[in-house]
């Protein structure tokens, strides 16, 4: 496993982070995620991705009694807040109540005193930006959250963030969350350029536009059983690659990997990696199998050629309108 800075801060991570969003908790049973857990450390990753939200809070708690017993200080945990994880008006969002009692229900269910990375989910324009920063600086101050980042802003509200910390002192962001791959390259006109001048780095998920960029959707066959295309969640996000357009390039990308001597999986996680603002890729998996194959790619250098033969089979399909969130 190869590892990096996340952005430049001193908080170093595997560049392959194991996320459990649409799997702990709901996909697959507990028996199997502890598994998948154990399959990440045993090829070396360090980085864990959760958040309050995912399968209504279980995704935490499964995460938390997959990493019971492990050395706390050899891995680096990370959660959001943001989505609503109950009924009451409060529940939700980016205000200093639901902030505070948000990491105190993420530990608890993490059994874990700490958090290493603690994420604001989405932006909140209903609650003032000082607010969710002080209530972060706080979390920070009490050493329960080390480190500050976000997930899926924009680059105006990530500049809006910082120049809020720097004015009143607060631990700036150091990570930016986002949805990334091949055929989603809407961070690279604006957030890039700004995390990279402002040593932020990308934590992105989704570098396998959730499992399509691994070949098993075909154009024209029916979508299969049990996987995120056929999951309520994951369908909302995994829709827009799924048009026989797109689905037909992917599979002229097999033959790409293929004399790079990678599988498609492999080089979609690659292909991020050569991003030198990302920090790490997130994946996630159903069996540990997936982990063993996706791991591969740490380290991989894809060559010009490989890259130029990526962009000319995607021309036309990859989406880069900023307007655009998943």
């Amino acid at each position: 496993m190869q590892f990096r800075r996340l952005g430049r801060s001193g908080l170093t991570i595997s560049e392959i982070a194991y996320g459990n969003w649409l799997t702990h908790g709901s996909q697959i049973e507990e028996e199997q995620a502890v598994a998948c857990v154990q399959a990440a450390l045993d090829v070396g990753i360090t980085t864990f991705d959760t958040a309050d939200v995912y399968a209504g809070t279980r995704a935490e708690t499964v995460l938390g009694a997959a990493l019971a017993g492990v050395r706390r200080e050899s891995y680096e945990l990370f959660t959001k807040v943001y989505w609503p994880t109950g009924p009451g008006p409060n529940d939700r969002g980016l205000g200093r109540k639901h902030i505070i009692e948000s990491c105190h229900g993420s530990l608890r269910r993490l059994r874990t005193d700490h958090v290493d990375l603690y994420q604001a989910h989405r932006y909140d324009r209903s609650v003032p930006l000082q607010e969710t920063l002080r209530a972060f600086e706080d979390l920070v101050r009490q050493g329960k959250v080390l480190y500050v980042g976000v997930s899926e802003w924009t680059a105006p509200q990530i500049a809006d963030a910082l120049r809020i910390a720097r004015e009143m002192g607060f631990d700036r962001i150091i990570s930016s969350q986002p949805q990334y791959s091949m055929l989603w390259r809407v961070i690279e006109d604006e957030v890039v350029p700004l995390c990279r001048d402002e040593g932020i780095g990308q934590i992105v998920w989704s570098p396998l536009a959730q499992g399509v960029l691994t070949g098993k959707y075909r154009p024209g066959e029916a979508l299969p059983e049990g996987s995120r295309a056929t999951d309520r969640t994951g369908a909302q996000f995994i829709r827009r690659f799924l048009s026989d357009r797109v689905l037909e390039r992917v599979q002229r990308l097999g033959g790409v990997a293929e004399d790079a001597g990678l599988s498609l999986a492999q080089m979609g996680v690659a292909w991020v990696l050569q991003n030198d603002n990302v920090s790490a890729a997130i994946v996630g998996a159903t069996r540990p199998e997936q982990v063993r194959e996706n791991v591969r790619a740490t380290g991989v250098r894809l060559s010009s050629e490989t890259l130029a033969a990526i962009d000319d089979i995607l021309d036309g399909v990859v989406e880069r309108d900023p307007g655009l969130t998943g």
